[in-house]
């Protein structure tokens, strides 16, 4: 369990990271306009979907005597780190147009490495056991290991970031190291029962056959559904977060780099119990739970007052009720959102044993093709939205006198709580029948 919880951690503190701070990241730092960054996020995440199918197919006809997964993750663990950071270089001297193609090559390469590690890992849940329960307390162990190396990441962001813009790069080499050592390290660990885990069939499939395969797996359909509707909703939130707080409620920088910390303590305290709470109870019981949860903190989040420009944390008045509410409401939606980490996963299974070949490689890809393109879309979409509402970047680099007008403001509170609060309900009302289905199917 330690050793499977590790493979997701290099990847999860790099994701933490890109949730949280590349839009600023592009838009204050870097210096390009929130279209333009938009852009490049979608294309990423574009990138992302389409290599995952390609990558999936050749694990799984990959053949070697640690099994076919492990030899994607050892060989693209330092490609992962050395591309993670250079994704937080600033060429000063470069144009925008330039810029923006750096970034676009730069996060090709990382994608493709990232890809290669995390897809062949995600595989290694089902082929590893065949028990539900046991499936279950792997994912969980993943996504506990990835939530304690996103607090990691963002703890290294919020030393370096509170300094400056200049800290990114310090971030970017430490995360980086990070990263690498502690895919190995997985790697090491899970060797022992990579060999004897249960291995595909190496039958070569087109890609247009895939797609007629999982389009007959009823159940796998839903899988991806719901994961597409809840990994929308937080990467969103992850996307508008640090917007939200400085340019919404007047969250003083210093302070905004911390107080998205406590999100990633309350996710990892909720998947300890949702783990629990599906083995009791069942997983669409723990997902409604978890999902009203989530929505409730989305629509709180959503018309919290902001705080006084003048807000200094240690004089207790008014702003401090306002930032204790807005601080509780952050661990109320982490609490909840930590249902999309688990959920969708553990049922992942279900849907891969209901097809004969089992080909686990294949469901994975698609399943993460699928929720990379919604997110590629409504990432793409935030971007596009405060461009036409008028989002100020100048506002962002530290020039007092420029303030966002209202109509962007709006739109980043929509973004941060309506807009997800609908993706999960939506959720929800999917999964009404999941074990009914899952008999009849």
């Amino acid at each position: 369990m330690l050793s499977y919880g590790l493979g997701d951690a290099g990847t999860g503190l790099a994701n933490a990271q890109f949730g949280f701070y590349l839009f600023p990241f592009f838009t204050c730092a870097a210096g390009l306009p929130p279209w333009i960054a938009s852009s490049i996020l979608m294309i990423i995440k574009l990138w992302d979907a389409i290599n995952d199918p390609l990558i999936g197919w050749m694990s799984d006809h990959t053949q070697s005597r640690w099994g076919p997964r492990l030899p994607w993750m050892i060989g693209a663990s330092l490609p992962l780190g050395i591309f993670l950071a250079a994704m937080w270089w600033i060429p000063n001297n470069y144009s925008i147009r330039e810029k923006t193609f750096y970034y676009i090559c730069t996060s090709i390469l990382y994608m493709t490495a990232y890809t290669s590690v995390n897809l062949p890992y995600g595989a290694l849940s089902t082929e590893i056991s065949e028990d539900e329960n046991i499936r279950t307390r792997l994912n969980a162990a993943r996504f506990t290991g990835s939530i304690l190396a996103s607090l990691t990441g963002l703890t290294v962001g919020a030393i370096f970031l509170t300094k400056g813009d200049t800290g990114y790069l310090t971030m970017g080499r430490i995360s980086g190291t990070i990263v690498t050592l502690i895919t190995l390290l997985s790697t090491w660990g899970l060797a022992p029962y990579a060999k004897i885990a249960r291995k595909p069939i190496n039958k070569i499939q087109p890609i247009k056959n895939q797609f007629k395969r999982i389009l007959k797996n009823k159940i796998f359909i839903k899988v991806i559904y719901l994961y597409l509707l809840l990994w929308c909703g937080l990467q969103l939130m992850q996307t508008v977060s640090l917007i939200y707080l400085q340019q919404v409620m007047n969250v003083p920088r210093g302070i905004s780099f911390w107080i998205i910390i406590p999100f990633q303590i309350s996710a990892l305290l909720g998947l300890q119990v949702w783990s629990f709470y599906s083995n009791k109870y069942g997983r669409i019981k723990a997902l409604k739970i978890g999902g009203l949860i989530w929505i409730g903190g989305c629509l709180i989040a959503m018309i919290l007052p902001p705080l006084s420009n003048n807000f200094e944390i240690t004089n207790f008045n008014i702003d401090s009720i306002k930032m204790l509410a807005l601080f509780l409401t952050i661990l109320f939606v982490g609490f909840g959102a930590s249902t999309a980490y688990l959920i969708p996963w553990s049922l992942l299974p279900d849907a891969i044993d209901h097809d004969p070949e089992k080909a686990a490689g294949i469901y994975t890809a698609w399943m993460v093709l699928c929720q990379k393109l919604g997110i590629a879309l409504s990432v793409g979409l935030f971007g596009y939205l405060l461009t036409l509402t008028g989002f100020k970047q100048a506002a962002c680099q530290g020039i007092i006198d420029i303030t966002q007008p209202d109509s962007a403001l709006i739109t980043v509170r929509i973004c941060m709580g309506l807009i997800p609060s609908i993706l999960v309900y939506w959720g929800l009302l999917i999964m009404r029948k999941w074990d009914q289905e899952l008999i009849t199917n």
